[in-house]
């Protein structure tokens, strides 16, 4: 039984009524966003189609966005690495060292560590990194997991109910995925990430696959992605450039460090598609991604951006180059990062490490 009357629905969906709500507010300078959303929870409340499960859900997911946000909204500046790999793999097993250390490594270069916060690869991620330098995005199951005991009790643990919530703060915080040998799991977040990087729908990151030394798990899972998806059509050659395979912890950090040497992040403007980059490219260069990279564009050319007159975003004062990117050539965005990191900069002011 609905405890709100039919007046009562229709006052809460009423524009006016909403806007009285958001008077009564603080000043917010995302205030359209928020209008946006009580649009949306008055209209679900209108139509009176959701029942107290699909309440359950709702409140359960905003309040795994809330913890995520409130714990991430101080480290917005930090560049952060997600490791993923099993929960199964022993203290004493060598794909364990190589997780700890590669998590210490990467600290040591300035990057925060994101795990899943249990056992295995992801205890020994938090471990390398410390609790001080990582985050621990736990889920609660029926059997496994709790929060492995170097990230237990810290304030940067965060225990999310659903999976999907979960995954949106790997995705949404990560400037790298590196993952270790796993079960389902593992394979899960390894095509999903490669499947969003590929649809666009993720930004181009760095996706490294760490194997033990003279070990074949990931080769022999690239072997099954060239035998039976690339040799039947289902994806295009370009798209295994998404991921790099190594048995190092040094070439892993390497690879890392070498995407974002030149190459500093993106996003749309509206239809323009926006890279921002960590100094400018001279017209020479500029036009050698024009001769290498016209078949990714739907039309015009790659252009310099020019310096905005105003600053709406923080990477804003970063130069950069702007392009119309066909849909279904997202994958081609990592031929071209390497490229771009490839153009010499010792000279420019901008060549320095941007952490955000």
């Amino acid at each position: 039984m609905s405890l709100l009357t039919p007046s009562d629905k229709t006052y809460l969906y009423q524009p006016k009524n909403l806007q009285r709500l958001l008077n009564k507010l603080p000043d917010y300078e995302n205030n359209k966003w928020l209008k946006r959303s009580l649009k949306i929870l008055a209209k679900i409340v209108k139509k009176n189609q959701v029942d107290s499960l699909e309440w359950k859900i709702l409140t359960a997911t905003l309040k795994d966005l809330e913890k995520g946000f409130r714990v991430f909204s101080d480290y917005r500046q930090c560049r952060k690495i997600t490791i993923f790999g099993s929960a199964r793999t022993p203290v004493d097993t060598l794909e364990y060292k190589l997780a700890k250390d590669f998590a210490q490594k990467v600290t040591e270069l300035g990057f925060m560590v994101l795990t899943g916060a249990g056992g295995g690869i992801m205890a020994a991620g938090n471990q390398g990194a410390t609790s001080k330098k990582s985050f621990g995005l736990n889920i609660k199951l029926p059997f496994e997991q709790n929060a492995n005991s170097f990230i237990k009790n810290d304030p940067k643990l965060i225990s999310f109910k659903y999976f999907f919530t979960r995954k949106l703060f790997f995705l949404k915080e990560s400037d790298a995925i590196v993952l270790f040998p796993g079960g389902f799991g593992t394979q899960d977040e390894a095509f999903e990430t490669i499947t969003l990087c590929q649809t666009g729908r993720q930004p181009p990151i760095p996706l490294i696959l760490i194997d033990k030394p003279e070990g074949n798990y990931w080769k022999s899972w690239h072997n099954y992605i060239c035998d039976h998806l690339l040799e039947n059509g289902y994806i295009q050659p370009e798209d295994t450039q998404i991921y790099t395979i190594t048995d190092n912890v040094e070439s892993a950090c390497k690879a890392i460090q070498e995407f974002y040497r030149v190459y500093h992040s993106c996003r749309y403007l509206k239809d323009l598609f926006v890279m921002r980059l960590n100094y400018d490219l001279t017209p020479l260069e500029i036009e050698q991604l024009n001769e290498k990279f016209s078949d990714i564009l739907i039309k015009g050319k790659i252009e310099k951006l020019p310096t905005p007159q105003k600053q709406k975003a923080e990477t804003d004062y970063l130069p950069g180059i702007s392009f119309y990117l066909q849909s279904r050539k997202f994958s081609r965005l990592y031929s071209m990062i390497n490229v771009i990191n490839t153009f010499p900069c010792q000279d420019s002011p901008y060549c320095q490490p941007q952490y955000r």
